[in-house]
């Protein structure tokens, strides 16, 4: 096929693009406009009421359901073009190399745009040491990642505004950034498995620079959409069914002592300290901080909750034993929990 041929498909085909994702957008807005009216009308039809236990909860799951589902399938399309331009070869020889601090700072950034989850730590961890990546700063990215991506700050930006969103986004990376430090200067190399020192001096792999047209660019946007979303929608439902039932059935009395701002001083760490052994990912959790926060607990702690789930989550601590001995795990442990308690008060302090 000769090039014209191909450069004009290419254009026909970033057209049909184009016109599917405008009209896509305006259906995106119409129908997130007008989610209270379709919850309203499902509770009417099901014969119920607002200001009862259970209109209430119904009202919740009805209303949450398409909101959390809009935004995150909007985001994540949008992610998954972004993510065309990362790939984790290109992403480990971004970070090899680097000095620490620089290399901090970068990693925990570009953990915000990859899409990886806490249990891929294994293979990702194994594949930056390889690639001359330091250990703090692997450990830069490996928080960011499952803490600060793009699922958790499009929903944050949608339930709560861009302030809380924002302020989430520069603690995260805070904690993410100075974990790194912290474990880096701590050096800690000796504390891998032996194995895992055996392949310590091994070079960042070359490569072949990829290019993508923006039909592929969408395609991927697209297939990240399937992917995602098709893999954690159970999730969503079962976050947002817990905080229906706590929005509904739950006394705010008991939620603002319990986990308000003027609950005792251990209220934020055994938050902290019950997310641990939980494992799910933010599109599960943050319905449920929402209800929680509904209910008068402070946002700080909630979310210093949803923080650990993410990022310090039993399973996690388990795979990392296969790379990591148990010092090492528990430092690691430590100074995110410490991270984490500082980003809880932070936020109960400014809001």
């Amino acid at each position: 096929m000769s090039p014209s041929i191909l450069t004009r498909n290419s254009a026909q085909g970033v057209t049909t693009w184009g016109f599917g994702l405008l009209v896509a957008g305006v259906v995106w807005l119409a129908i997130y406009h007008h989610l209270t009216e379709f919850a309203d009308a499902v509770i009417a039809a099901l014969g119920l009421a607002h200001g009862t236990h259970l209109g209430e909860a119904v009202h919740f799951f009805f209303y949450d359901t398409p909101k959390v589902l809009l935004l995150l399938t909007g985001i994540v399309f949008l992610m998954g073009v972004i993510q065309t331009f990362f790939s984790p070869e290109r992403t480990r020889a971004m970070l090899s190399g680097k000095r620490v601090g620089v290399g901090n700072v970068l990693a925990a950034t570009l953990g915000i745009v990859t899409p990886f989850c806490s249990c891929s730590a294994v293979p990702l961890f194994i594949g930056f040491l390889s690639a001359g990546v330091p250990l703090g700063v692997t450990f830069s990215f490996l928080i960011s990642a499952p803490m600060v991506n793009e699922v958790a700050l499009a929903l944050l930006f949608g339930l709560f505004g861009w302030q809380v969103a924002a302020l989430y986004l520069g603690l995260g990376l805070l904690v993410a950034i100075v974990a790194g430090l912290v474990i880096g200067k701590l050096k800690m190399e000796p504390y891998l498995e032996d194995w895992v020192q055996g392949i310590l001096a091994g070079t960042a792999p070359e490569l072949a620079g990829e290019r993508f047209t923006w039909v592929d660019r969408f395609r991927a946007g697209w297939s990240h959409v399937k992917e995602i979303v098709g893999k954690v929608w159970p999730y969503i439902l079962a976050g947002i069914a817990i905080g229906a039932a706590i929005h509904g059935y739950v006394p705010e009395d008991f939620m603002a002592s319990l986990m308000g701002k003027e609950a005792p001083w251990w209220s934020l760490p055994a938050a902290v300290a019950l997310g641990v052994p939980m494992y799910a990912n933010a599109a599960g959790m943050i319905p449920i901080v929402e209800a929680l926060i509904g209910k008068g607990a402070a946002l700080g702690t909630v979310l210093a909750f949803m923080m650990s789930v993410i990022a310090l989550s039993l399973p996690e601590m388990i795979i990392l034993r296969k790379v990591l001995r148990m010092r090492l795990i528990v430092t690691f442990a430590g100074v995110v929990a410490g991270g984490i308690l500082l980003v809880g008060y932070v936020f109960n302090l400014v809001l």
